[in-house]
């Protein structure tokens, strides 16, 4: 067996730090000597480097995790080992426990990698859940104030001009459910607001809500926050500054309508 043969058997166990004795202390004297034999080693480390540094990154080189395994499987097996040689034999197994240690630790990142993946995924199915539940929440509420029987319907027309202008408002007292609809509304002045008024039968007037027509004159409130059980006597638009007046109509009554 030529010296390069000889010390090359033990390369794959200095690289993984499992050479000792006079094993150990021989193949380094013959690496001072031997190019060959360093860039042997240089190799090995580098691709003991890629094998590690794949435990929490992306997979290695083929090439790289074949040519360390190739190393290590020249190796002779513990079984065979000559009498007296127990500790390389031991040492050949603790460098062949070092790479499974590593297959073992990839496996439980990757695994804990695929269990953050799927947390998320379920809160993200949570959260389109709850909103899928409001909205149905909000569709059930729009259609039973619209429907109910004891619903109570206002027409609105336009005040002191043609009725072109019209509103009609959905009241549900019980539960403070209002829809209110406008069409052919005139557009507003700069700076202007719409505001929706519940006039009660006794008390102070309660807004419910602004808002602004589009394009083609219509505009809707949908669900204004109300007190419930408010019997309302009328109800009337006006027109306000953008900000509103909230507290009593100010502006301009637009249109206007008894409860039926």
């Amino acid at each position: 067996m030529s010296a390069h043969e000889q010390f090359g058997e033990d390369l794959s166990l200095y690289a993984l730090g499992a050479l000792e004795g006079e094993e150990r202390t021989a193949l380094e004297k013959h690496l001072e000597s031997c190019a060959g034999c360093r860039e042997e080693l240089a190799a090995l480390r580098g691709d003991m480097a890629v094998l590690a540094t794949s435990v929490m990154g992306p997979k290695p080189p083929q090439r790289a995790r074949q040519r360390l395994m190739d190393a290590i499987a020249k190796e002779p097996r513990g079984v065979t080992a000559p009498a007296g040689d127990t500790k390389r034999a031991w040492n050949l197994w603790g460098a062949l426990g070092w790479i499974a240690a590593a297959a073992m630790l990839f496996a439980v990142f990757q695994t804990r990698g695929e269990n953050e993946k799927l947390r998320e995924s379920v809160t993200t199915l949570g959260s389109l859940v709850k909103q899928q539940t409001s909205d149905l929440e909000n569709a059930k509420r729009v259609m039973e104030t619209i429907t109910a029987p004891e619903a109570q319907k206002v027409v609105l027309v336009a005040a002191k001009s043609p009725p072109q202008p019209q509103g009609k408002a959905f009241y549900l007292r019980e539960k403070a459910g209002l829809i209110f609809v406008a069409n052919n509304l005139p557009p507003l002045a700069p700076e202007k607001v719409y505001e929706l008024w519940l006039i009660p039968h006794t008390g102070a007037p309660i807004a419910a809500g602004l808002f602004k027509p589009d394009a083609h004159g219509s505009a809707t409130v949908v669900n204004p926050p109300l007190p419930p059980g408010v019997e309302a006597k009328t109800f009337v638009v006006t027109l306000e500054p953008e900000s509103g007046s909230h507290e009593a109509p100010r502006g301009t009554a637009v249109m206007a309508g008894a409860g039926l």
